[in-house]
């Protein structure tokens, strides 16, 4: 565009008062949700009813929802939590985007799954200054002995400059490794690293910036520290929480765009006392059935009870997917005892993480493990999906490829 061209829009803009926010101005956003195919493949592999019926008829237009967030940005074939990622999330009409956020050895805040996953959600192994400073540097598998390649490379090793020179790529490693290149060559065959040439990776203020500027709202998790705190002398777990959501006030984003989130409900009350607004819809992220052998179908392990955690001032729970869903005496998908009770104590629930596992035929992993004896194809995805919105109640969904969660919001008429 010629130069007086532009600076006669940019004048039409200002007189106008839509100028467009200068992060916002390198990057064009289709005017509706570009969901590309899979969504329909998904559709197509559902077994015959009339949920499919339903859902087959709905050809758009598609547009933003806040029921759709990105789980990492859209991790399934983009490189979590990088630019990359948002943007696909953004333009797959998440109406919310997720950074993990952690802080590195200079205090600075940073988007990433985990404090120490550099080894396998970065190129830092193959730099080699900053690969010196690891934690634990490569050390490759011995098949004589069986023991598997291994690296331990965290953000609090580094510094925010030295983290800006890494290059984001496909989470995975190979434990059978015994070169850098081959540890780093672990993306699993259900993912691509056809976008994965050039990741960028994200600070925790450039995140922001970024989702304010795609007109999505935002979910942080402050992730667990993997170092002992307080961190370098003096930096608590207070002053990291406090951290994380002053990023937000010196933004300009309200509180009620901020879905704050913690594995820690230290971190939710603590919230609860200092930061009233954000807390009133902080999201406590269940993480007892890892540790304190947490059973969806028995209240006596659920500890603190529903009641407890809403008394406690926690307002939305976060579980995985598989602690919502059960099976019934005709081995149909049903909430489970669980989800009842939270919704009976006046909690809201958000789930965690639609299309994570890979590809459903063998009854999926982790996150369908309540049901895996239902699940036997691509399309239970959206079975699925469609018990938690409709029995459970989910207020929202985290999802890898946010397409597939917009693409159901939109055809059942949710916001």
């Amino acid at each position: 565009m010629p130069a007086r061209h532009r600076a006669a829009l940019l004048s039409i803009l200002l007189i106008s008062g839509t100028a467009l926010p200068a992060a916002a101005q390198d990057i064009a956003l289709p005017r509706e949700a570009q969901l590309g195919p899979r969504p329909f493949y998904l559709v197509d592999k559902m077994k015959d009813g009339p949920l499919k019926q339903q859902l087959a008829q709905c050809t758009g237009p598609f547009h933003r929802s806040d029921f759709s967030i990105g789980h990492r940005g859209a991790a399934l074939q983009f490189p979590e939590h990088s630019r990359e990622a948002y943007l696909a999330a953004a333009r797959m009409g998440a109406g919310v985007i997720e950074c993990d956020v952690t802080f590195t050895k200079d205090r600075q805040l940073v988007c990433r799954h985990s404090q120490c996953d550099l080894h396998t959600t970065t190129n830092i192994l193959t730099v080699p200054d900053l690969a010196a400073k690891c934690t634990q540097g490569f050390s490759p598998a011995d098949p004589a002995t069986g023991r598997k390649a291994s690296a331990k490379c965290c953000t609090s090793d580094i510094t925010l400059a030295e983290f800006k020179r890494l290059t984001a790529k496909m989470d995975g490693f190979n434990p059978a490794a015994t070169t850098v290149e081959e540890f780093l060559n672990g993306t699993p065959r259900w993912r691509t690293d056809l976008y994965a040439t050039s990741g960028t990776l994200m600070t925790h203020d450039e995140s922001i910036a970024l989702i304010k500027s795609l007109g999505a709202k935002f979910t942080p998790e402050l992730k667990a520290a993997e170092v002992p705190m307080p961190f370098d002398g003096d930096y608590t777990q207070e002053k990291y929480a406090t951290q994380m959501l002053a990023a937000y006030k010196a933004a300009g984003i309200p509180a009620s765009d901020v879905f704050a989130q913690s594995f820690s409900l230290k971190d939710i009350v603590y919230w609860v006392k200092t930061e009233p607004d954000f807390a009133k819809q902080a999201v406590y992220l269940e993480e007892r059935y890892e540790k304190d052998g947490l059973d969806p179908n028995r209240p006596e392990t659920w500890k603190p009870s529903m009641q407890e955690l809403k008394a406690s001032g926690v307002a939305i729970l976060g579980p995985p997917i598989y602690a919502m869903l059960a099976l019934n005496d005709k081995g149909e998908i049903v909430p489970s005892a669980y989800a009842k009770a939270a919704k009976a104590a006046g909690l809201e629930l958000i789930g965690w993480s639609l299309e994570r596992d890979g590809p459903l035929h063998k009854g999926g992993g982790f996150y369908h493990k309540s049901m895996k004896a239902a699940i036997d194809r691509d399309g239970d995805t959206l079975t699925v999906l469609d018990v938690l919105a409709k029995q459970v109640g989910v207020r929202a969904m985290f999802s890898d490829w946010p397409a597939t969660t917009t693409f159901y919001a939109n055809c059942m008429g949710m916001k």
